[in-house]
């Protein structure tokens, strides 16, 4: 069973860039499917960004041509940089690797 923590989250101006991070344990992840979600307060869980396991990537409409998912294979963690911000990416992050979900990290967008 793989753990997942989630980081890097905060509260940053409009137009301004987080380096989310998404740490896993009990289990290598570097050549599996990760995935990065996001939960605004009162609306469901939408998917922002995935790597498969031959590092291909996809992206949500709503960060596609600002965010970039990367996996840093010596540390098992998949990351997630979204830049130029917006008050709309305000919401709960969270990774996601076969089902199982880390507890989150709060991105806040405000000025």
């Amino acid at each position: 069973q793989v753990q997942l923590v989630e980081s890097g989250g905060g509260l940053v101006q409009p137009g301004g860039s987080l380096r989310l991070s998404c740490a896993a344990s009990g289990r290598a992840v570097s050549s599996e499917n990760v995935q990065w979600y996001r939960q605004a307060p009162g609306k469901g869980r939408d998917l922002v960004a995935v790597i498969g396991h031959l590092g291909t990537t996809l992206y949500g409409d709503s960060v596609k041509g600002r965010s970039t998912i990367s996996r840093d294979n010596a540390t098992n963690t998949v990351h997630l940089q979204i830049n130029n911000l917006k008050p709309e990416d305000t919401a709960i992050y969270y990774c996601n690797h076969n089902m199982c979900w880390g507890q989150g990290t709060q991105v806040t967008v405000s000025s």
